[in-house]
């Protein structure tokens, strides 16, 4: 496989290879592609450690590093997720949330590992886009949930 020319690195302390394959998991159009061990000792890990994961999220690549545990995730990154109703929106959300993860507002979420996504109907988004009172109210509503309603969403654009 040809390597990307943009990949996002995403940093673990030492399971990016579980948090990869988990995402495979659940990401139609995700997969691991490759794993490669530490050819000598670093200084989070020891030779034949998982050091990098080659892998895509939803089409995009990735490559994790395990690179201890100096740096942390936060809300700067997130993955957004597109979805088109509220079965796939509860099916990713229950999947990242359920899995150790944790609620944020608006349709955002972290994974056990700490990597933000925003699991985002694409009602919202649509809503959104047309502007003026029918973006106001979808926004409103929107600001009011945790996982986002997609019928409270439609009912909102509606007014």
């Amino acid at each position: 496989m040809a390597t990307a020319k943009n990949t996002i690195c995403l940093w673990y302390d030492k399971d990016a290879e579980a948090a990869a394959r988990f995402y495979a998991g659940i990401f139609p159009g995700s997969k691991v592609s490759a794993v490669h061990r530490a050819p000598g000792d670093y200084p989070s890990g020891k030779k034949g450690d998982v050091l990098t994961v080659e892998f895509t999220v939803a089409g995009i690549p990735c490559l994790g590093l395990n690179g201890g545990p100096v740096f942390k995730h936060n809300e700067a990154f997130s993955f957004q997720i597109a979805t088109d109703d509220q079965e796939e929106t509860d099916r990713y959300w229950n999947a990242i949330v359920g899995n150790g993860g944790q609620e944020s507002e608006c349709g955002w979420c972290k994974d056990k590992w700490g990597i933000s996504w925003q699991i985002t109907p694409r009602v919202l988004t649509e809503a959104l886009a047309v502007g003026g009172a029918e973006a106001k109210r979808a926004f409103d509503a929107m600001m009011t949930m945790k996982k986002i309603d997609v019928a409270a969403i439609a009912a909102a654009r509606r007014g």
